[in-house]
């Protein structure tokens, strides 16, 4: 198969996404001897540009989990911004240390759906958004020997002058997980949204700058349009001014710290 660029394309409010994104790219491209060029979806003006890959075009595509599925708010962007006109495609998903769920088959079928051949794919484990305790250190050396493994096999199949299909199950996707309390019961925080620790916010606008949705204002700090609970402005703070307190999420948290600390398994699909 004979290519000529590859193209990473990644969704990444606190970065893991990102980090795992470009070390599994920088091992494709040596492997494959291609230059590479990255599209950061996270931003929302890179989310209004169409963008079309062609049969010599690789493209790498990285998405987070939640609730164990893609992000039902960039869904549409996904469907409706990214297409293959045959190209490969490796698609990749990133999550917390729980569970991948449904992620992974789901952007494969969103990517062939969309003109892709895929070429493999993988979901990774990282830390998790809401807390460092879940998924600490993650990537590792052991996720990272893994992802290596994944890229050659990867390189292995573009090499050959065949794409064929990848085997996996194509049934219909199931539903969204359900986070869950400390007691077991549905935590329903979808209306929460970040407040601010008035007394060390600086205005930086470091918060309104990471906000994938552009949902801060950028005068007052303030949270005015919908939250998908990405944690970006609470990651990206420069003086921790950032919180929630919203009682169904810290209690899904504290169940996430409770149960989800064990190493999960990352899913290679070839």
């Amino acid at each position: 198969m004979k290519l000529k660029k590859m193209y990473v394309l990644y969704f990444s409010p606190t970065g893991g996404t990102e980090k795992i994104a470009r070390f599994v790219a920088d091992e494709l491209a040596g492997a494959l001897e291609l230059e590479q060029e990255f599209i950061n979806f996270t931003r929302p003006e890179n989310r209004e540009t169409e963008y079309r890959f062609g049969a010599e075009d690789l493209l790498v595509m990285a998405s987070p989990v939640y609730a164990g599925r893609l992000p039902n708010k960039l869904m549409p962007k996904y469907k409706a911004k990214i297409f293959g006109e045959g190209a490969p495609a490796v698609p990749i998903c990133v999550f917390g240390n729980r569970s991948p769920d449904e992620a992974l088959r789901e952007l494969v079928l969103l990517l062939e759906g969309n003109g892709f051949r895929v070429a493999g794919g993988a979901a990774l484990a990282g830390r998790h958004a809401f807390s460092d305790k879940v998924g600490e250190g993650r990537p590792d050396s052991e996720d990272r020997g893994q992802m290596k493994v994944f890229a050659a096999g990867v390189a292995a199949k573009l090499a050959g002058e065949e794409l064929p299909l990848l085997e996996m199950d194509r049934s219909e996707i199931g539903p969204y997980y359900t986070p869950l309390k400390e007691d077991g019961t549905p935590a329903k925080f979808l209306k929460a949204k970040p407040l601010t620790r008035w007394e060390k916010c600086s205005q930086c606008g470091a918060c309104a700058r990471a906000c994938p949705l552009g949902s801060i204002d950028k005068k007052t700090m303030e949270a005015v349009g919908l939250c998908i609970k990405c944690q970006a402005c609470v990651r990206r703070c420069t003086v921790r001014a950032k919180y929630f307190e919203d009682a169904d999420f810290l209690s899904h948290v504290a169940m996430l710290e409770k149960n989800y600390i064990r190493r999960a398994e990352n899913t290679i699909l070839l």
